[in-house]
């Protein structure tokens, strides 16, 4: 017998015990709208299923699966694996949740609509408000050739520092970027 995805019922199948994958509510509450507002993505992603055990258990998709049971679905796209041994099982588990690459931010940023990208589970990166720092600069009277001097603690100082650095190989060029020039 060939492997499809099959809707099941969400009481024929059990979560797995002891899963090393856990979510904070925002984020399981966006996954609830996620699973109400586009089903065929859901469909297209089914919860992934093991029978090693004699009972159907889910190995890759839990969040999910509670997401489901709190929207109050009755079934749910699956997808058995027949046959698995538990080292095989734990590994899906496993390459399930680990993100492979990085994400582009400079195209995120320049590209797509950041309240798009948060409302769909990615944690966009906002600056930090400095506007209450170096008032006193006057641009009015800046020359041809200058420095701007940002005097900032320790710590804001590795903040700012690290944040630029995801967004340019230069202070220099990550303040241009920001400011679009």
């Amino acid at each position: 017998m060939q492997n499809k995805t099959e809707l099941r019922k969400l009481s024929d199948l059990n979560k797995l015990p002891n899963n090393p994958r856990t979510i904070k509510s925002d984020s399981f509450q966006k996954l609830c709208e996620s699973l109400k507002n586009s089903p065929d993505y859901f469909e297209a992603r089914p919860l992934i299923l093991s029978d090693r055990t004699g009972e159907l258990i889910v190995i890759a998709g839990n969040q999910r699966y509670e997401a489901a049971k709190a929207n109050g679905l009755k079934e749910v796209p699956t997808y058995l694996l027949s046959g698995l041994t538990e080292e095989k099982e734990r590994e899906i588990i496993i390459r399930d949740n680990v993100n492979n690459g990085e994400w582009n931010w400079d195209a995120l940023a320049n590209e797509w609509n950041a309240e798009d990208l948060e409302s769909w589970g990615l944690d966009v990166w906002q600056p930090d408000d400095f506007s209450d720092k170096n008032k006193e600069i006057d641009i009015d009277e800046l020359g041809d050739d200058m420095v701007i001097k940002l005097t900032y603690s320790e710590d804001e100082y590795n903040q700012v520092k690290e944040a630029l650095s995801k967004i340019a190989a230069t202070p220099e060029q990550a303040v241009w970027s920001l400011l679009k020039l």
